[in-house]
């Protein structure tokens, strides 16, 4: 069990993104609250999966694979209900999704010539502000958390936007010398 459970985890948060979806499409407070703790859940397992995979030495291709699918396939959808909502600002998270895009075809590009990028500090970061910004934004006017909570979740979207730009850009110039020796 303990060889799996950090692929537990991963299938877990794959398993949770239908019922933030449809938490939020339902739109009331009480299935905002439910799409937040959904949400909180679906972060911590993305917090303990690789970190327990490490420590415990465990990592796997499933891991290695389905982590970063569960994490883009997360946020995304998240995002994307909570623009549909009008409950985050589509600038913000058009750049956030678009980086999110770029990298992962820049990632797999580089794994196919045998390159890894590891991830920085600042992305970890910039994760960060992303969880926060989506779980204060499901839980703001909406949720009954107020709209405080909610413009300071649009301030940590922004935050998080910025620091896409700033680690995207970092990724891509790691990348870029790759790109040149291969074509």
């Amino acid at each position: 069990m303990i060889k799996t459970l950090p692929n537990i985890l991963t299938f877990l948060r794959i398993i949770i993104i239908p019922f933030i979806v449809w938490a939020l499409f339902v739109g009331s407070s009480m299935s905002h609250i439910i799409a937040a703790i959904l949400f909180f859940i679906a972060g911590i397992t993305d917090y303990f999966d690789g970190k327990l995979a490490r420590a415990w030495k465990v990592e796997s291709s499933f891991g290695k694979l389905f982590d970063p699918i569960a994490d883009k396939l997360l946020v995304v959808t998240t995002i994307l209900m909570l623009v549909s909502a009008d409950l985050a600002n589509i600038f913000a998270s058009l750049i956030i999704i678009c980086r999110e895009i770029a990298i992962s075809g820049l990632r797999e590009f580089l794994a196919q010539i045998n390159v890894s990028v590891p991830v920085s500090k600042l992305a970890k970061i910039k994760t960060g502000f992303q969880m926060l910004a989506i779980f204060l934004l499901i839980i703001g006017v909406e949720g009954a958390g107020g709209q405080v909570v909610n413009e300071f979740g649009s301030y940590c979207l922004w935050v998080a936007a910025f620091l896409t730009i700033v680690t995207g850009y970092a990724y891509l110039k790691a990348g870029i010398k790759h790109l040149e020796s291969s074509v």
